[in-house]
């Protein structure tokens, strides 16, 4: 690793970027499940297949699915509407929803009421696997290679449910914190893949003030080889914009954009009390100017979008639980998504 490139960044900010991405999740008991026989499933071009089905509930199935893209099996957790139904000749619109750094595909359901959100509508919601995987395939110091999470959910994922669940190609996708910058980043790297992209408190700057060194400290903390993922901060910066929301831009002509954040470092409704030091006010903050930033290139561009920079609110769910309620209407309207009869 090349450490001196990391003192050429100003540290203040990038711990700012880094210390959401450190906070652990709020804990939550599983839900009960019911494990299923699972029938015989049709593999993703890769070869990636679902070698798992559990269902919880009446709609839900969490699938655990081997891809050569990823050197571990891997938990995928759909949601399906009441009127679904295997053999259908029909297909429904998809809402991919993505988490977290330091989080996992149960953060959805988990943090919001996402499934009661979904049962009303005619939907399928896909919450698949990230770990702490910054949304792309590995540079690993130019040797490419595992892990291939970009490739994981861009094609294995979206193939999958496709053939194995009716999914359709009215497409969206919703991400928090690492999984907002995820969701614009796919939208525009794989054109035509999703009609609208809604980021919640993402960091949308990958390039900008601190935002190299703080993935350097966030790889770290999370024991991982800082340039691995992107590749050396000079040497490979073409690799790094290749993957920056902020550089992508122009790219997202045509998907419907939506991002949000904090920006003051203050708490916000439903925040827990805290003083100015708190790490999830102090990354907020940090996060917020890289929405700011990315608004201004979107505008210079011409490039149409909706952003709500609502001021005070802590980089957490209470935040994003309420943006994302707020929100939903308006995906389900972007992907013609009927309500359902009770």
């Amino acid at each position: 690793m090349r450490r001196e490139h990391l003192r050429r960044l100003p540290l203040p900010a990038a711990v700012a970027l880094a210390l959401p991405l450190l906070a652990l999740p709020a804990g939550a008991a599983a839900p009960d499940r019911v494990a299923a026989r699972a029938p015989a499933f049709r593999p993703a071009d890769s070869g990636a297949k679902i070698v798992r089905e559990t269902r919880f509930g009446k709609l839900g199935r969490d699938l655990t699915v081997q891809t050569p893209n990823l050197d571990s099996r891997v938990k995928v957790r759909i949601l399906l509407p009441k009127t679904w139904r295997k053999n259908a000749k029909r297909t429904w619109p998809v809402l991919y929803a993505f988490h977290g750094g330091r989080d996992d595909y149960t953060s959805w359901t988990r943090e919001t009421r996402i499934a009661t959100w979904a049962a009303k509508y005619d939907v399928i919601v896909v919450m698949p696997e990230a770990a702490n995987s910054s949304y792309t395939d590995w540079f690993n110091k130019g040797k490419r290679g595992n892990p291939r999470w970009e490739t994981f959910h861009t094609a294995d994922v979206v193939q999958l449910v496709e053939r194995n669940y009716r999914a359709g190609k009215r497409r969206a996708a919703i991400g928090v914190s690492a999984g907002g910058m995820g969701s614009l980043k796919y939208a525009a790297r794989h054109r035509g893949l999703f009609r609208y992209a809604a980021s919640l408190s993402g960091p949308l700057w990958l390039t900008g003030p601190g935002s190299q060194a703080s993935t350097a400290i966030t790889a770290a903390v999370n024991g991982q080889d800082a340039w691995n993922i992107y590749g050396d901060p000079v040497h490979d910066i073409a690799n790094w914009r290749a993957h920056d929301p902020y550089h992508l831009a122009p790219k997202l002509r045509g998907v419907r954009v939506f991002f949000s954040s904090g920006t003051t470092g203050r708490p916000g409704p439903g925040d827990p009390k805290a003083g100015p030091l708190d790490i999830g006010l102090i990354g907020e903050r940090a996060v917020g100017d890289t929405n700011k930033a990315f608004r201004k290139r979107l505008r210079d561009l011409k490039v149409p979008h909706t952003a709500d920079l609502y001021g005070d609110g802590r980089h957490n769910w209470p935040a994003w639980r309420r943006v994302s309620a707020k929100l939903w209407p308006t995906i389900m309207k972007n992907l013609k998504a009927p309500k359902v009869s009770r």
